[in-house]
């Protein structure tokens, strides 16, 4: 897989990093001289360009590449390549940063994101899944498609609790993709049995979070936005 990163600081670097070593091509953009060096990732190719302009896209062969990460510190900047990626290139999928938590209702699909990261929400979600038992944890959401990854560690008074896989009527559009037990990642199959402490994580619909989370815990405290319904 040929991946561009758009900003080469020390979050771009790190991606490209993980990239590289799970065997795919990666090329860095970035327009500052002191963060483009090749010795700090020698095994990424590199371009001092300015990946806000079309001219810079075109030289890095946008057209040929199946991922672009906007990854500078800029919100102006990682939304302006994500369009560009998506609109004048046809990029399959872009992922782009979310520095202010204030500008996420802005990256979707109008601005060419299809999966915004934003670091605030994530580490939101990290230290709520490391407390939460019975909570509905939303991890981050897939903006084209409005699904959504969530977790949540199951509870012993959950009405699933030692029961099968297949008992469960999951809500629709909801698929159980992974069962953490005892530090270890489990691929579900109908006839797994759920383990109260169980980590459950999930792809669901944004309209069905709050079914899924009474129906693993009916007892999940209630939420601002239950009134609305």
């Amino acid at each position: 897989m040929r991946v561009v990163i758009a900003g080469a600081g020390s979050v771009g670097r790190s991606i490209a990093r993980e990239l590289l070593g799970n065997g795919h091509e990666v090329l860095l953009i970035d327009r500052d001289a002191d963060d483009v060096q090749s010795s700090r990732v020698p095994d990424a190719s590199w371009l001092l360009a300015d990946a806000c302009e079309i001219t810079a896209l075109h030289e890095a062969g946008l057209e040929n590449c199946d991922v672009v990460v906007a990854a500078t510190g800029d919100d102006k900047a990682n939304l302006v390549v994500s369009l560009l990626a998506k609109t004048e290139f046809g990029v399959p999928r872009t992922v782009a940063r979310v520095n202010n938590p204030k500008n996420e209702w802005m990256f979707d699909e109008g601005w060419g994101v299809d999966v915004a990261v934003s670091t605030p929400r994530l580490i939101t979600a990290l230290v709520e899944e490391a407390v939460s038992v019975g909570e509905l944890v939303r991890i981050f959401e897939f903006q084209q498609s409005e699904a959504v990854l969530v977790e949540m560690t199951l509870p012993a008074a959950s009405p699933w609790a030692t029961r099968l896989v297949a008992d469960v009527p999951w809500p629709a559009d909801t698929v159980l993709t992974c069962i953490v037990r005892e530090q270890r990642a489990l691929a579900p199959s109908p006839d797994d049995l759920l383990e109260p402490g169980d980590e459950l994580i999930l792809v669901t619909h944004t309209e069905t979070e709050r079914e899924l989370e009474l129906l693993l815990n009916p007892a999940a405290p209630a939420r601002e936005d239950d009134d609305d319904d």
